[in-house]
């Protein structure tokens, strides 16, 4: 007799294919038996699962940019759910999030349910701020699993490759696992193990500490030439959800991929008090700050519940790509677009099939957003100038706003605006 597994197995077998086809189109430019192809067959394989926890793009950048208003509609990148909800609790608006990873999908599915379906806002910030209790599991079963669709209660029943449950992430804390946490992980190791240790950052009193315990503890690891060597193999930052092709892009003109990431990791660690920086307290803490007046996305922030609880029904969660959304609306439709880094993947035809139908959905003054590995735009010359002269850009207030990035680990943050 097949056990529930199997038939989980079985069920999901379909998806798991189109998934993986879906995921090869956006990745695989290279034959399989070079050394670019196997590299970014590697990375399809580590990012058919849970990638990211948390999201690495700063929301509060993203809604000075696209200064949403009542009625407005944002189609974006799920990733894990941050920025979309923390748009929605900012302005009323109707909010799409699609995803090509199902885990993503099922993560920000979860989130929908939870503002919905959660007793209180307590319960809801202990279950994805804290992430780390025994009542988040209860509260999954009770509050929860009833409200899921089939796929997405699946997913968090079932187990990953090593039979853990997914949905017991939220006892163990959730921003330790998927390749992300993986990464943060590693990094952390990698520091002990040469008499470092990333936490001490965190109780800096000012930025004036954060520099000298960066320099102390971070900073001279980078040096070491096993750490170098190390970092400059693409297959070191698929923890990152950095595939092969944006690897040179991020690199620019370094002579070594250690110079970028001590770079922007003393951004991080330097440039933002910890006070206001969530994403320093991941990196460095692999966690969020536990106190009542720690930084927190704007999604989980107290004031927030409450507005997101009654615009629950605005937000729409797809499994598709961003092109393939696009196509299937009306002309005309569409006021906002995140596009993460998403480009930093893609051919040029991909590119110019993505422009070409937000130029179609757009409205005249639709903003579309993305941020690059590299500090310049990559849309000149790989996007048809007939469909990008429509477009407006402003480089200064862009590399304003990469500055005001919390996250620091982008080099461009960009801003499109269609003329009409």
């Amino acid at each position: 007799m097949a056990s529930t597994q199997d038939v989980i197995a079985a069920e999901d077998a379909p998806l798991r294919r189109e998934r993986n086809q879906r995921l090869r189109q956006a990745v695989h430019r290279h034959k399989a038996t070079s050394r670019q192809g196997i590299q970014e067959r590697l990375f399809t394989l580590a990012f058919s699962g849970l990638v990211y926890p948390q999201i690495w793009e700063d929301p509060v950048v993203d809604l000075e940019a696209l200064s949403l208003k009542e009625g407005e509609s944002l189609v974006a990148i799920a990733s894990g759910g941050c920025n979309v909800l923390s748009y929605l609790a900012s302005a009323p608006v109707r909010v799409t999030a699609v995803d090509l990873n199902p885990a993503h999908v099922a993560l920000n599915k979860l989130k929908v349910a939870a503002i919905a379906h959660l007793p209180d806002y307590e319960t809801f910030r202990t279950f994805f701020a804290e992430a780390n209790r025994a009542e988040n599991l209860e509260a999954y079963s009770v509050f929860l699993r009833p409200h899921l669709d089939a796929v997405t209660r699946r997913y968090w029943d079932s187990r990953d490759r090593i039979g853990r449950r997914r949905i017991g992430y939220f006892r163990s804390n959730f921003y330790r696992h998927g390749l992300l946490g993986n990464f943060i992980a590693a990094g952390h190791i990698l520091a002990r193990l040469h008499g470092k240790n990333p936490r001490r950052l965190l109780v800096a009193r000012d930025r004036g500490e954060q520099r000298q315990i960066f320099e102390r503890e971070l900073a001279p690891l980078f040096k070491k030439r096993h750490i170098r060597w190390l970092l400059d193999k693409p297959s070191a930052l698929f923890g990152l959800g950095i595939p092969p092709s944006q690897f040179e892009a991020l690199k620019g003109k370094e002579a070594s991929m250690a110079d970028v990431l001590r770079q922007r990791l003393e951004r991080l660690a330097c440039d933002f008090d910890l006070k206001d920086n969530y994403f320093a307290w991941q990196a460095f803490g692999r966690r969020y700050a536990t106190n009542m007046r720690a930084p927190l996305p704007p999604y989980l922030q107290p004031d927030s519940f409450a507005k997101l609880r009654k615009r629950v029904e605005d937000i729409q969660v797809m499994h598709a790509s961003f092109t393939e959304h696009l196509a299937a609306q009306p002309a005309g439709s569409v006021d906002a677009y995140v596009l993460l880094d998403a480009q930093d993947w893609m051919t040029d035809s991909q590119l110019g099939a993505l422009w070409s139908e937000i130029a179609r959905t757009a409205k005249p003054g639709s903003r579309v957003i993305f941020r690059t590995a590299g500090e310049e735009t990559i849309l000149p010359g790989r996007v048809p100038d007939r469909i990008l002269s429509r477009f407006t850009y402003d480089r200064d207030r862009c590399r304003e706003m990469t500055a005001k990035d919390r996250s620091s680990i982008y080099g461009g943050f960009h801003l499109y605006t269609f003329a009409g």
